[in-house]
């Protein structure tokens, strides 16, 4: 489908510790390896059937992204959800998302507008199975067709780094905090607007889009208190509203 991080695309031509990160990441994006669980270099090569060195390399980065961090003595520690990095992903994601969408919705080519319902089609097809991470995989995947689309791919690989923790926030959103049929919704809004060449409309709908994780954020905190470290902050939405 692709090669997202909620589908990683393990490529036997890459270095090993570049595929055991990949693993570790997903593992981390959903709870298997849960916020505040040790980790230990030992098991995971074995689990992995790997030596040592690639699952410290893999660790490295991972520690660099903020996703797990080393304890004294102690190994190693898969960090809790931060809040304000949930935040700051969120508004970084938001600020280049509505310059994209707003862009897309003047120049977006109809194959590229057919690409997007397609996505959503299979999107319901996810919900049906109760296949969460497939529909994760291919939200990733429309987000990542509305940059494209306008010829800015790599504006959606400069995001995946700065929306890790986001990311872990909207698995565990799944489907109680955040219905799936919801967001399903809110992506065939954005691309009527899209195929109306309606820029102010389709602005709306990404902002309201994006704006449910800041919704969701209070009821995960409380039935998971020991995955967050962080307070929360009064939510503020804007949402400029077409003439």
């Amino acid at each position: 489908m692709n090669d997202g991080i909620f589908e990683p695309a393990l490529d036997s031509g890459e270095p090993l510790a570049a595929q055991v990160k990949k693993v570790l990441l997903l593992k981390i994006l959903t709870n298997t390896l849960r916020p505040g669980e040790r980790l230990s270099e030992n098991e995971l090569s074995v689990s992995l059937g790997v030596s040592r060195q690639p699952v410290r390399d893999a660790l490295i980065r991972l520690a660099e992204a903020g996703l797990v961090r080393a304890l004294p003595q102690r190994g190693t520690e898969v960090t809790r959800i931060a809040v304000h990095s949930v935040y700051s992903g969120r508004f970084l994601r938001e600020a280049v998302e509505v310059a994209v969408i707003r862009e897309a919705a003047v120049s977006a080519e109809p194959s590229m507008i057919e690409a997007m319902d397609r996505i959503i089609e299979a999107q319901e097809v996810a919900v049906a199975k109760k296949d969460n991470l497939s529909f994760l995989a291919l939200d990733d995947n429309l987000h990542r067709t509305f940059a494209t689309s306008i010829g800015h791919a790599e504006v959606w690989r400069t995001l995946q780094n700065t929306k890790l923790h986001m990311d872990r926030v909207r698995y565990l959103s799944l489907p109680d905090a955040t219905p799936e049929e919801l967001l399903i919704e809110q992506h065939q809004a954005i691309v009527e607007a899209l195929k109306a060449h309606n820029p102010d409309g389709a602005e709306v709908a990404v902002r309201q889009h994006l704006a449910e994780l800041l919704l969701s954020l209070p009821l995960l905190l409380r039935n998971f208190p020991d995955y967050f470290e962080g307070s929360l902050r009064p939510i503020v939405i804007h949402s400029k509203q077409p003439e």
